[in-house]
Order: structure tokens, then C-alpha cells, then sequence
């Protein structure tokens, strides 16, 4: 597991998997999410807009990333 810091105390995930690099591009986040393979704090997610907060697990493509608010 790797942290991730973001800046302020939200990012949406499609934003957090092209930041961390498990995709390239929105399209391939919305396609990762789609095939059901990223989870959220251990449950199966499928929206790229779903907001995440300072502390939140996310797991993809066997990246396993938590993220850290920059206050």
C-alpha cells in the first residue's frame, strides 16, 4: 500500500486513479470501474465520481493506494 496525497479534503476517484497512475485516462477509469475491479474501502465501486476523503482504501489493477489530505 502507497499513500497519495491530495490537496484539500476531496478528489473524485477517476481523478485519484490518473493521479496515482493506475490509468492513463478518464476513459480507462471508466472502464475499470465498469468490469467491477476497483474497490473502495473493501466494497466494489463503479462510480468515477465517487468522492473520496482523507483516509479512504482504494484498490485497483493490484495497486492498493490511501489517501492523505494536504491540509
Amino acid at each position: 500500500m502507497r499513500d497519495v496525497t491530495i490537496r484539500g479534503d476531496m478528489i473524485r476517484l477517476g481523478q485519484l486513479l490518473k493521479l496515482a497512475g493506475v490509468v492513463d485516462s478518464g476513459g480507462e477509469a471508466k472502464q475499470l470501474l465498469a468490469a467491477g475491479l476497483v474497490t473502495v474501502n473493501g466494497e466494489e465501486e463503479v462510480r468515477r465520481g465517487r468522492q473520496l476523503h482523507d483516509g479512504d482504501l482504494v484498490a485497483a489493477e493490484g495497486d492498493e493506494v490511501r489517501i492523505v489530505a494536504d491540509d
